[in-house]
């Protein structure tokens, strides 16, 4: 195993309401040396979960929301934060029934994604939801969600979907379909 850089510095050199730049001055194993910089939490963050929610055995629900990264409406899976004292499975319900109209009567955590670990320090929950019942919480997005589906036969077509861009939920949803298909629910 790879020894890990010594820090020599570390500082937070931007701050905003959502976000800290922390900069790290870093020595690895060979003696070189360089400054990286990495988005980090606020430190009050209890994490976040993304919510690969089964209408059937083939169909799983997305959402379209705003998204101020690229300034486009986008599709994706139901996704929050999670709350103090809230479990990951309960964050997802709630989180499904306020983004999506949904709630799950059976809930299984299948991984932890990271967002992009070159430069964020996040990570998020997936959670498979299957036996849905209608069911609406109020959220804190700006405008109600459109609530869409995609079949799970179809997912090499949603990356052409000029309204799907985001890696994680399409990662999500081929590991819900590949453990799915090896438990016989769905068949591909």
């Amino acid at each position: 195993m790879r020894q890990k850089p010594t820090v020599l510095a570390r500082e937070i050199v931007a701050s905003s309401r959502l976000f800290r730049v922390e900069e790290l001055q870093l020595r690895f194993s060979n003696g070189v040396e360089r400054t990286y910089e990495r988005l980090v939490g606020r430190g009050t963050g209890y994490g976040a979960v993304m919510i690969v929610a089964m209408l059937d055995a083939e169909h799983a629900v997305l959402v379209e929301e705003y998204c101020g990264g690229t300034d486009e409406y986008e599709l994706s899976l139901p996704k929050g934060l999670i709350e103090p004292g809230e479990d990951v499975l309960a964050a997802a319900n709630r989180e499904l029934k306020e983004e999506a109209g949904f709630g799950a009567h059976q809930l299984e955590h299948l991984t932890e994604l990271s967002l992009s670990p070159g430069y964020m320090s996040q990570k998020i929950q997936v959670v498979l939801a299957t036996d849905l019942y209608e069911e609406s919480l109020p959220g804190d997005e700006p405008e109600p969600m459109r609530v869409d589906k995609i079949n799970l036969r179809e997912l090499s077509s949603l990356v052409q979907h000029p309204q799907f861009s985001e890696g994680r939920a399409l990662a999500a949803l081929y590991l819900a379909r590949d453990l799915l298909t090896q438990r016989g629910v769905f068949l591909p």
